[in-house]
């Protein structure tokens, strides 16, 4: 009888092991979407109310339109970026997350927006795609007609799909808020500038710089191809973490399908998005919305960089270090913290002398202050005295009559 293994993941048999190992991802999904069916089945049993509309109404190709999400969640050893990303990331996908015709599409372009209401309304745009862009809306129009916080769900409300102008998507997190950026809707950057043209030299030429008034738009044949691009993508939001959280599938998707689009996200996070790649990746999940994360690949090492790590000696050395009331550091680490020390004792330096300063001033001003205070008083003094002279002199006057 073979040994049983208690790891939770399992590598590929041969080749590098910085890769997925295809059929424990296949196996997760399996295991996760049997989970979320099962939850599902079992919520809707102990429901007490029915719904009165059939199960089969509004359905997509992929299934009901209330499918809960499917998230990949990646961890990193070090951090990704250094600051959040106004813009997300995309990463093609085999299977995308929405197919549906009946899905309804908003636009939100760069002023003006007519230019790009007449691209949509262009003969050689595609019918079915131009059916489903039911709203196009500029810039200056969002900000001044969605101010309140209802008009903003209602706009969230009326369409499924959101796509921005990526010249204007990094001003959309102020103007519609958090209750765009806390669902699943936030816009899709799509690109609706013209592409640039190659000269004789083989180089392409950087188109002029658009004004305000006046910015190009692509083609219509380029702008449909860039719309279809966007809606078959995943969004990549990057913020100064060791987690990315990625949408991969919908439970309604079969286990392959959602094993197929869980490789294309992690290579396309490897090879794009993470600093030096594979050798960062800490640990790869899938999960739902209310369910436990399921691992697919974990790493042997924990760290990046081989200095990140100590020998035996060292390791004893800084332990009984710490046992006796210091510490014992690596020569860049004692460099580091030297050059903190002088760093930290010149502005410590500075800092004096600007208190320094501030107290000669305060010195100087309590002494104006009391001379000026000590005049006040004499002053007001010989006005005393004058005026008791002066009544005194009229009470004799009146004596003497």
């Amino acid at each position: 009888m073979a040994p049983r293994s208690n790891a939770l993941t399992t590598k590929v048999d041969s080749g590098s092991p910085y890769q997925l190992d295809q059929p424990q991802t296949l196996k997760a999904s399996t295991a996760l979407l049997k989970h979320i069916k099962s939850e599902s089945d079992r919520k809707e049993a102990a429901s007490v109310t029915k719904s009165l509309i059939g199960a089969n109404h509004d359905l997509d190709e992929h299934g009901a339109s209330d499918a809960e999400p499917i998230w990949l969640v990646l961890t990193t050893k070090k951090h990704v970026v250094d600051k959040a990303r106004l813009k997300p990331g995309k990463i093609p996908l085999p299977h995308p997350l929405d197919t549906s015709p009946t899905t309804t599409i908003c636009l939100i372009t760069c002023d003006p927006q007519r230019q790009v209401k007449d691209t949509i309304a262009h003969p050689s745009f595609p019918t079915d795609l131009s059916s489903r862009i039911t709203k196009i809306i500029g810039v200056s129009k969002l900000k001044a007609r969605y101010q309140p916080y209802d008009s903003k769900r209602q706009l969230l409300n009326e369409h499924g799909i959101f796509l921005a102008d990526a010249r204007v998507v990094t001003m959309l997190p102020k103007i519609l808020g958090k209750i765009f950026y806390k669902s699943n809707k936030k816009p899709v950057p799509v690109s609706l500038e013209p592409y640039r043209q190659a000269n004789g030299d083989g180089k392409r030429i950087m188109p002029k710089p658009a004004t305000e008034k006046s910015k190009t738009i692509a083609p219509p044949q380029q702008v449909a191809k860039e719309i279809e691009k966007a809606l078959s993508c995943a969004l990549v939001h990057l913020s100064p973490s060791n987690n990315v959280a990625v949408r991969v599938g919908l439970s309604s998707f079969t286990a392959q399908q959602v094993a197929d689009n869980v490789g294309a996200v992690v290579t396309g996070l490897a090879e794009r998005f993470v600093p030096k790649g594979w050798r960062n990746v800490r640990g790869v999940h899938i999960k739902g919305p209310n369910t436990m994360a399921l691992p697919i690949w974990l790493a042997d090492e924990l760290w990046l960089e081989k200095e990140d790590v100590l020998d035996d000696g060292e390791a004893e050395a800084m332990k009984a270090a710490a046992g006796s009331g210091g510490k014992k550091r690596t020569g860049r680490q004692l460099d580091k913290v030297e050059d903190e020390d002088v760093e930290r004792g010149v502005k410590s330096q500075r800092s004096e002398e600007v208190e320094g300063k501030r107290v000669k001033r305060r010195k100087v001003e309590d002494v104006d202050m009391s001379k000026e205070i000590k005049e006040r008083r004499e002053k007001l003094r010989e006005q005393k005295r004058a005026n008791r002279e002066e009544i005194h002199g009229e009470t004799k006057a009146v004596a003497v009559m």
